[in-house]
């Protein structure tokens, strides 16, 4: 891609989203990284209401599962069943390493599911491997 990618960060956590923009720092991926910290922000940011009246529409989704007021399964539950944003990739980012969250995720359909790392040599790996494929080779839907 040449432009810009869009990434939405869902992540209450500050931090995590601390190390995840101190990682794509050293991206060769040019990277609009936007954070909200909450399922509630989340669903207002991708409906373009109240304070996110002019935010744009993002190329990739990172959401937490733990998070206040609105969880993650409530995000991407509303995410799939939205004709207008269900084509958005979302890569489930949380600290739960349970199987039941992972296939309860990918039944949801989730593009991918990454265990938070402990360190910050992991998190630059995830965000490597975010940036080798999800921001460089995949091709995204515009509707």
């Amino acid at each position: 891609m040449t432009e810009r990618v869009k990434v939405l960060l869902v992540e209450d956590n500050p931090g995590d989203v601390d190390l995840i923009r101190e990682q794509w720092q050293y991206s060769e991926i040019v990277c609009d990284l936007q954070v909200v910290p909450d399922g509630i922000d989340a669903m207002a940011y991708l409906h373009n209401e109240g304070e996110y009246a002019a935010a744009s529409r993002p190329d990739l989704i990172l959401l937490d599962i733990n998070l206040p007021r609105m969880d993650g399964w409530e995000v991407l539950a509303e995410l799939k069943d939205d004709p207008h944003l269900c084509r958005i990739p979302v890569a489930v980012l949380t600290s739960s390493e349970r199987e039941e969250d992972v296939t309860r995720a990918y039944d949801m359909h989730a593009s991918t599911y990454v265990c938070k790392p402990a360190d910050l040599v992991g998190y630059g790996k995830i965000m490597s491997a975010i940036d080798g494929f999800w921001l460089s080779v995949v091709r995204y839907s515009v509707k």
